[in-house]
This record gives structure tokens, C-alpha cells and sequence, in this order.
């Protein structure tokens, strides 16, 4: 089969499209043809080992997944002997970040329990899009922001992959949200649903005076003190990426923020779970979230898709087509 490799760490040029043997399922797994494939910055950083602590579980001098690729949808081609899920023919979506990665392929080997079947409604690219994302931004809300109808909330980043689900999820919840973003990409948070928008280059949400219940950091890189000073007295702050800094001063000085005063600060880290993943294809089947796609890219063309999703500028999501 045909397949993205990466041998080594570096940029996107060490990727080369070759072909390589095609996967067989194990006790637990599911064989999927890989109609679609989603880019995400956790494949940067495992694709560059930044930051150098990446190569503490991805392999110290070389990787040790050598195809890159977590969010992947696709027909199931044939299943493990212990599967009771899925059968052949079915049409699934999932991230295969806890399965081995491998979704930048023509086929990939997936544990059941990281797959869910995908909405009949849903093309293979838009459930493509709605994996780690998706789940990145519920658990960012949810789980860590505890968000609840009526919260005001502030999305930074909110034109990204994240960004976009995490200002429709946050309505789902009954939320009142601000979208931060550039000048280009207002009218397309303002059509997923935000109520308010600010842009970043003419306006400074920090210094405005408006409070926030919920503050999640998609992107950006704004300092934990401009944050906190923009959330209300008891307000949560959460990132799930951005500048080094902004993580690192979350990581660092948030647990020391929240234990002197009513503020919690923070940073969060996505776990892949089917159940999760059941809450999103809910909400994908009842129309209260949709992926934002920006731009297609064949299988041959992943190199391109990352060089594009790095530089920062992608409204929602970047997703390869594998088979047309």
C-alpha cells in the first residue's frame, strides 16, 4: 500500500510517499481503508520532536511510528479475531493517536474501542475532521473548563481546527461565547455561531474590561497574567496549545495561580476516548457542531498540508483525501 513515512525527525521534507506492507488486524483491531485523513499540530510535533520531550515516547533518536496521521475515517476491511463492534463494510471514523498513528496510508490498523461508526449524513472528510479536534475542545470545556448554560466564554484561537469546535460545542452547551480571531476569518466564526467577535489586530480582549467565566486558549500567545486578569472572580482558564510560552506558563504557574485565589488556571492535554468520541458523532447527528473544512489535499500531498497547516492560517481544518 501507499504511505506517507517519516524515518526521522525533522520538517515536512523528510516525508516521503512510498510503498510499504499493508496491515494486518490483531486480536482487538480493526483493519480500515482509509478514505480520509486529517492534519493536526500533534502530528508537527511528533513529525519535528518539539518539544524535545516528544522523543521520550516517540523514540529518542528516530521514531518509533514511522506513519504519522490520528484522525482518519474510512470502510473497514476486516477485523481482529476478539472485535464484536464492527464488521466488514462498515463505515467508521476515529484517532488513532493511542492505536499506533498510521492514518497518512492507504489503510491502517485502529483498536476497536478507538472508532465509532460515522454518521450516514457525514462525508468521509467531514468525519475526518472530527476526531481529535472535536474531543480536544469538549474536554477543554467540559471536563476542565466545567463549563454551564449561561457562562460567558471567551474562545482564543477560535478560527483553528480546535477553535472552531470549541466555539460550537460551547454553544451546544448553552454558552454566551466571545471568538477571538484575525480580520480574515470573522465572518466565519460568526456563521458557526459566535455570539460576539473580537479581532486580535485591532482589538485587545484583555485590556476591554469584559470578564469571563471561561476562558479556553485554542492558539494565541498571551501571558497568564493578561489572562487572569480577564476572567471573572471565580473564572477558569484552560489551553490546549499556542505559543511555547503560553503552555509553559500554564503548566507552570497555574497550579500555583489557582491555589491562592478563586481563579483555577491550567493547561489540559486531549485523551482519546470512544466515549467522547459517541458524545461528538451526537452532536455531528443532530447538526449542533459541523467541521469547518479549509483545504483538501490528496494522500501524495501531506508534506504540503502540514507546511500549510504550520504556518497558521487555516480556518478549521486541513484533511487529506486518500480514496476519492
Amino acid at each position: 500500500m501507499k504511505a506517507i513515512v517519516n524515518t526521522q525527525y525533522g520538517s515536512p521534507d523528510v516525508l516521503k510517499l512510498t510503498d510499504v506492507a499493508k496491515p494486518v488486524p490483531q486480536g482487538n483491531e480493526v483493519l480500515i481503508q482509509v478514505h480520509a485523513a486529517s492534519a493536526n499540530a500533534a502530528d508537527l510535533h511528533l513529525l519535528r520532536a518539539d518539544p524535545f520531550l516528544v522523543r521520550l515516547f516517540a523514540g529518542f533518536l528516530k521514531p518509533k511510528n514511522t506513519i504519522l496521521g490520528a484522525d482518519v475515517a474510512g470502510r473497514v476491511e476486516a477485523i481482529g479475531s476478539n472485535v464484536t463492534q464492527f464488521k466488514p463494510g462498515d463505515e467508521v471514523f476515529g484517532d488513532l493517536s493511542g492505536s499506533g498513528w498510521g492514518g497518512f496510508a492507504e489503510y491502517a490498523c485502529a483498536r476497536e474501542n478507538a472508532l465509532v461508526l460515522k454518521p450516514a449524513a457525514l462525508s468521509f472528510e467531514q468525519a475526518a475532521a472530527s476526531s481529535m479536534a472535536a474531543v480536544t475542545a469538549l474536554q477543554g470545556l467540559r471536563d476542565k473548563g466545567e463549563i454551564a448554560s449561561g457562562d460567558k466564554v471567551l474562545i482564543n484561537g477560535a478560527s483553528g481546527g480546535v477553535g472552531t469546535f470549541a466555539v460550537q460545542i460551547a454553544k451546544s452547551f448553552g454558552a454566551e461565547v466571545t471568538a477571538v480571531c484575525s480580520t480574515s476569518k470573522l465572518d466565519m466564526v460568526r456563521s458557526i455561531g459566535a455570539d460576539h467577535v473580537i479581532d486580535y489586530t485591532k482589538e485587545d480582549f484583555t485590556r476591554n474590561g469584559q470578564r469571563y467565566d471561561l476562558i479556553f486558549a485554542a492558539n494565541g500567545n498571551r501571558s497568564i497574567s493578561e489572562y487572569r486578569r480577564s476572567l471573572s472572580s471565580d473564572g477558569i482558564y484552560v489551553t490546549s496549545g499556542g505559543s511555547g510560552l503560553q503552555v509553559f506558563q500554564a503548566i507552570l504557574l497555574g497550579p500555583w495561580i489557582s491555589m491562592t485565589g478563586k481563579k483555577k488556571m491550567g493547561s489540559m492535554m486531549a485523551r482519546s476516548n470512544q466515549k467522547d468520541l459517541g458524545f461528538i458523532k451526537e452532536l455531528l447527528e443532530t447538526g449542533r457542531i459541523k467541521p469547518v473544512i479549509d483545504k483538501l489535499y490528496p494522500l501524495s500531498e501531506v508534506p504540503e498540508a502540514l507546511r500549510y497547516l504550520e504556518e497558521g492560517h487555516a480556518k478549521g481544518k486541513v484533511v487529506i483525501t486518500v480514496v476519492g
